[in-house]
């Protein structure tokens, strides 16, 4: 019975999931540390006549009454043998419109990734990305709400909570969770400003990683899944070596500049709501800021603006784990939640 409430007390309840375009993380706290179970975010359906193959290559799928679906990286793995093309459930940091499968798809791989709940109820924080402000046409209201449906048909009590804003209780505790977040990811690059947890600035743009894929393609004549494959092998964003990774890199540049420009921009229109008393760090994270070189791209490009820049900036890092970060602050959320 010792050995039980010790296991107990070594493993806190709450759990923190990040949404994201490219991939779904989920975070929890054991007795070994904080673990991270992370899904690819992209499904395959095929026929069911193709159950025997995946049988004996021992390819984990989900049946369905007329034809069986592959989940994660595996959906990738299985596509090229297809010659099909893997289908994402979101687009552009959002529930794709144009999936009509993407509810049921999505609610399959968080089933997955979260597992039961350690007891009735457990928290869950799960991110949501700021609305657009370069899209005023995309809401989120939608997007929060089946995803808070989905956390809760787990099992769990699911809390939306700001993507950005995750960051700052990630990585910002020894500057008393004070600081500017962006988070670079595949569909949007969310943003926010907090002073002792208090948040002042919450936004997001619809340029990330695919917007880069996109733009690089269409230059070089190139497709978006080549660019993609370029970026993922690795890119010097202050040394390109190729066309394609040239274009690359002139859209990432162009993406750190966007988003800057629109700090500055929304920072000016609340300036006189809130005030910062001292300088305060810049963070970046997101898989899209894993690039070679991104922040040093990120800080010369800063260094442009400084001047000009009306909030003052003490230092400008990465995170320590930039693909886990959004996690991690949405498990600090959940735990909390758990507290005596």
């Amino acid at each position: 019975m010792a050995d039980e409430k010790k296991s107990v007390k070594t493993e806190p309840y709450g759990c923190g999931l990040d949404v994201g375009t490219m991939n779904l993380v989920c975070a929890r706290r054991t007795s070994e540390g904080v673990t991270h179970t992370r899904m690819r975010d992209v499904f395959l359906d095929l026929p069911t006549s193709a159950k025997k193959m995946l049988r004996l290559s021992k390819t984990s799928f989900v049946e369905r009454d007329d034809d069986v679906l592959i989940l994660g990286d595996a959906a990738l793995q299985t596509a090229n043998v297809f010659g099909k093309e893997a289908r994402r459930p979101l687009s552009a940091g959002l529930i794709s419109a144009g999936e009509m499968e993407a509810m049921e798809v999505l609610g399959l791989m968080i089933k997955q990734i979260l597992g039961e709940p350690r007891a009735a109820g457990e928290h869950c924080y799960f991110s949501v990305p700021a609305a657009p402000v370069d899209r005023p046409d995309r809401d989120v209201v939608y997007h929060k709400g089946i995803f808070e449906r989905i956390v809760t048909e787990c099992g769990y009590t699911g809390t939306p909570s700001n993507e950005a804003m995750a960051i700052i209780y990630s990585e910002c505790a020894n500057d008393g969770f004070s600081g500017v977040a962006l988070s670079f990811g595949s569909g949007m690059t969310n943003v926010a400003l907090a002073i002792n947890t208090i948040e002042g600035l919450s936004f997001s743009v619809a340029r990330g990683g695919d917007w880069i894929d996109s733009g690089s393609a269409n230059s070089v004549g190139s497709t978006n899944a080549r660019i993609c494959a370029i970026k993922e092998k690795g890119v010097d964003l202050l040394k390109p070596d190729s066309r394609e990774q040239e274009a690359i890199s002139f859209y990432y540049k162009e993406l750190i500049r966007y988003a800057l420009d629109q700090i500055a921009l929304r920072f000016e229109q609340i300036r006189g709501q809130f005030e910062l008393q001292q300088a305060i760090p810049l963070v970046v994270s997101g898989g899209t800021s894993k690039a070679g070189s991104f922040l040093d791209l990120f800080r010369q490009e800063f260094e442009r603006r400084k001047k000009k820049f009306p909030i003052e900036v003490s230092e400008i890092r990465q995170a320590s784990d930039p693909l886990n970060a959004v996690a991690n602050g949405m498990l600090t959320q959940a735990m909390l939640e758990h507290e005596d």
